[in-house]
């Protein structure tokens, strides 16, 4: 798929009428930025496939690696995933909204552009303004805001300099929390496995799950 330059609008991410902006923009198939509680990512509706690969054009990414899915609330949780095991839960119960994305068998419906593995990564962010907009929007397709290799974007300048006149839209909500990245968590087998150590500790994960924890 080529990629072609475009006008990147660049608005203030603060009220309800950029939110409903960002769903124009998504409902028609585009693909915006945004920040979130770690860095800026850049996302498309989980639902559709076009616009998933366009996300993997933009950051020159393979599409040999998944991307992650973004929920507002808990409730969104069955359009994404097919199964949760009761320690998942547990986990989604007490570390949710935060920085801990959690590795589930992957719901029939969504594209397979999202993930080349049977499985996606799924994460609810800790901030207020995102998690109304996907709560609305319904579920994204969300990667970091940058391209593969590069730094993380943690400003709206970032994501410019990176990706600009590539996305159709970026909100831009300030400064971001930093370069750690969440926690990552693979649920589907009979304990839980830490793939990736980001914001939240081994000890917490332990203190959630105890022996349901792989050592």
């Amino acid at each position: 798929m080529e990629q072609k330059n475009m006008n990147t609008l660049c608005i203030p991410f603060v009220d309800e009428s950029s939110v409903q902006q960002a769903i124009r923009v998504l409902q028609a198939g585009g693909v915006i930025a945004f920040p979130t509680d770690t860095v800026y990512g850049v996302g498309s509706s989980a639902f559709d496939g076009e616009a998933i690969e366009r996300l993997y054009v933009i950051k020159e990414r393979s599409n040999l690696k998944a991307i992650p899915v973004l929920i507002g609330s808990a409730d969104q949780l069955d359009q994404v995933t097919a199964q949760i095991p009761e320690y998942a839960r547990r986990l989604i119960e007490r570390l949710w909204p935060g920085a801990l994305t959690v590795i589930l068998p992957i719901h029939a419906g969504l594209p397979a552009s999202l993930s080349p593995a049977p499985t996606v990564g799924v994460r609810m962010p800790d901030h207020d303004l995102l998690r109304r907009l996907i709560t609305l929007a319904g579920p994204l397709a969300v990667t970091s805001a940058n391209l593969s290799g590069m730094p993380n974007s943690v400003t709206a300048q970032d994501v410019l300099v990176q990706i600009g006149g590539r996305i159709g839209l970026l909100l831009d909500g300030g400064p971001t929390p930093g370069e750690i990245p969440s926690t990552v968590v693979d649920c589907t087998g009979v304990k839980a496995r830490v793939l990736r150590q980001g914001r939240i500790g081994r000890e917490e994960l332990e203190a959630v799950l105890g022996e349901e924890l792989e050592k």
